[in-house]
């Protein structure tokens, strides 16, 4: 179905713009949209698509100067790590002489979140959304 994206400027950085979208699909449809977008080298992007009953969720992340980054996440959002990452991490850190929490930041994609916050705050005219908590 076509997607009409309302574009504003972005505070983040100048002369540039930003767009939100939230889309319902089938799971997967993140991966193949996040591949769509991988040839578009001077994006930030971030695609999030909602656990659902029998599916992980998971987040794909692109920077310009950090590349790709994608993760399995949790019902709440929060990045999932693996059992086999986290002992590959330590394994390294150990064989290495690195940092393990170092490893474990790269694992959760702590620096695209970094580099991307400043991004997803919503600039001047940009729409808002309110969630609120029931139950």
């Amino acid at each position: 179905m076509p997607v009409k994206l309302d574009w504003e400027p972005q505070p983040a950085a100048p002369n540039t713009y930003r767009a939100e979208l939230n889309w319902q699909g089938a799971p997967g449809l993140s991966a193949a949209i996040a591949s769509a977008l991988r040839g578009w080298q001077r994006l930030r992007y971030e695609i999030t698509e909602d656990a659902t009953p029998g599916c992980d969720g998971v987040r794909y992340s692109y920077t310009p100067t950090l590349g790709f980054f994608s993760a399995v996440t949790s019902a709440s959002g929060e990045v999932l790590v693996s059992e086999a990452r986290l002992r590959d991490a330590m394994e390294r850190a150990a064989a290495q002489g690195l940092d393990l929490a170092e490893e474990i930041d790269k694992l959760l994609g702590r620096a695209w979140d970094e580099e991307l916050e400043p991004f997803r705050y919503a600039g001047e005219g940009a729409p808002v959304r309110w969630l609120h908590a029931t139950g």
